[in-house]
C-alpha cells in the first residue's frame, strides 16, 4: 500500500477559487431584531445578480413570518460576505499542502456529530454535498438538515484555507519588494481546527491510517433527548464517548 506524505507535495500557485467542483460561497446569517432571531447557513453562487439576493431575502422573511426590517439586514449580511469573496478573485493563492485535515463538530436539531478526515484541496472536482450525503447514509442519520449543515461546515473550512493562502502570497510579494510583510493570523474556528489536526500528523504524516487505530477516527453521533431544565443528555451514542476521547488523546500524544 502506497503511503502519501503530507510534506512531500510541492507548493503550487493558482488563481483564487473554492477548491470544489462548483465555486459556491458558504454564507452564514445570524440576525436579531426586536427579540426575534434568524440564523441560517447555506451556499450561494457569486455570479448571481443582486436581484436574486433581494428576492431570496423577501421570500425568506415572508415564509418565516419575519418583520420587514429583517430584509435589509439579510441583504447587508449576504452582500457583505459575497463582496469579501469577490475581493479575492483574480489573486494568486499558494497551496503548500494538497491534503488538509478537516473537522466537523455540529449539533443539528437533536443530532450531534463529530468527525475528522483528510481532504484533497487539489481536487477541484470534489463535492462536499455528495460527501455529506454519503456520510449521513453510512451513519444512518435520517434528519434531512444534517447533511447540508455538514456540507456548509466543510465549505467554510475550505474557504478559510483558500483565503489564508491568498494572504500568504501577499506576504511573499511584499517581501520580494523589500518591505516587511504584515503577519497574518486567523481566529477562525475552522482554520484553527485544521491547524490543530495537522499538528498530530506532522510534516511526514501518512494519510493511510493503521488498522489498529481505525477506531480513533470513527465518527461520533449522539442523539440528544428532549431537554429538561436546560440540560442536554446525549444518548444512543455510537460508542462510549468519554472512554473514546481519552483513548484518542492518548494515542495522538504518542504520535
Amino acid at each position: 500500500m502506497k503511503t502519501v506524505s503530507l510534506g512531500a507535495s510541492r507548493p503550487s500557485t493558482v488563481n483564487f477559487r473554492m477548491p470544489t467542483r462548483d465555486n459556491l460561497v458558504p454564507i452564514r446569517v445570524d440576525i436579531e431584531v426586536d427579540g426575534q432571531r434568524y440564523r441560517d447557513a447555506f451556499t450561494w453562487n457569486p455570479r448571481d445578480p443582486d436581484s436574486e439576493i433581494i428576492s431570496f431575502a423577501k421570500r425568506t422573511a415572508k415564509d418565516l413570518k419575519l418583520p420587514a426590517n429583517f430584509v435589509p439586514q439579510m441583504l447587508q449580511s449576504i452582500q457583505g460576505q459575497l463582496a469579501e469573496f469577490r475581493s479575492y478573485e483574480g489573486q494568486e493563492m499558494q497551496i503548500k499542502e494538497k491534503i488538509v485535515p478537516l473537522k466537523i463538530d455540529l449539533r443539528v436539531n437533536n443530532t450531534i456529530i463529530r468527525d475528522q478526515f483528510l481532504w484533497d484541496i487539489g481536487n477541484l472536482d470534489s463535492d462536499p454535498e455528495e460527501f455529506a450525503r454519503t456520510l449521513c447514509d453510512d451513519l444512518n442519520i435520517t434528519d434531512p438538515e444534517v447533511g447540508p449543515a455538514i456540507a456548509v461546515s466543510i465549505r467554510e473550512q475550505l474557504y478559510e484555507i483558500a483565503s489564508q493562502s491568498v494572504s500568504v502570497m501577499r506576504e511573499k510579494q511584499l517581501s520580494k519588494k523589500g518591505r516587511r510583510a504584515p503577519e497574518f493570523s486567523s481566529n477562525s474556528k475552522a482554520v484553527n481546527n485544521a491547524v490543530d489536526l495537522f499538528k498530530y500528523f506532522g510534516s511526514k504524516g501518512s494519510v493511510i491510517r493503521k488498522r489498529k487505530e481505525w477506531y480513533l477516527y470513527e465518527p461520533v453521533v449522539d442523539v440528544v433527548a428532549n431537554e429538561e431544565d436546560g440540560k442536554e443528555e446525549p444518548n444512543n451514542s455510537s460508542r462510549p464517548k468519554k472512554k473514546a476521547e481519552e483513548e484518542k488523546i492518548a494515542s495522538l500524544q504518542s504520535l
